[in-house]
């Protein structure tokens, strides 16, 4: 609400022209579009919310990175650091994911790809930072 609607519209069509610009590679062009879209408040970092906005502008294209997908990555043993950059390294990840799951991978998008690996990184016990166990696990059941 900070921003005139103006300047949210103009920082918006950019983003949405550079995940949707096929001359680009996947992953440059979300690396643009996320460049761009980093220009609104709320944007800046973390690249959950982010990638929301640029896979609704390019559904067949982008991809959601969210903690889920975070986790399965490293389940998979695929690392992917939270160094600058990290949307578009996510991006060329699933590209190599794609190319390389030849026959495995036809018809699949990079959507498919974080649907998949959102469900590989789901949890249904509340998330617990990294090596530590939620601290109810830990606790016997209640006696009825």
């Amino acid at each position: 609400m900070s921003l005139p609607d103006t300047r949210v519209r103009a920082v918006t069509e950019r983003a949405v022209t550079a995940v949707r610009d096929t001359t680009l590679i996947r992953s440059e062009a979300a690396r643009t579009g996320r460049g761009i879209i980093a220009g609104l408040p709320g944007l800046r970092t973390g690249d959950a919310l982010a990638s929301a906005v640029l896979t609704a502008a390019a559904p067949q294209r982008m991809a959601v990175y969210d903690r889920r997908v975070q986790h399965a990555l490293h389940i998979l043993g695929l690392p992917l650091t939270p160094a600058p950059g990290r949307y578009g390294r996510y991006l060329q990840l699933l590209d190599h994911l794609l190319h390389h799951g030849a026959a495995r991978a036809a018809g699949w998008s990079a959507r498919d790809i974080d649907t998949a690996l959102y469900w590989t990184g789901f949890s249904p016990q509340p998330s617990a930072p990294t090596g530590q166990q939620p601290a109810d696990q830990h606790k016997p059941a209640p006696v009825l």
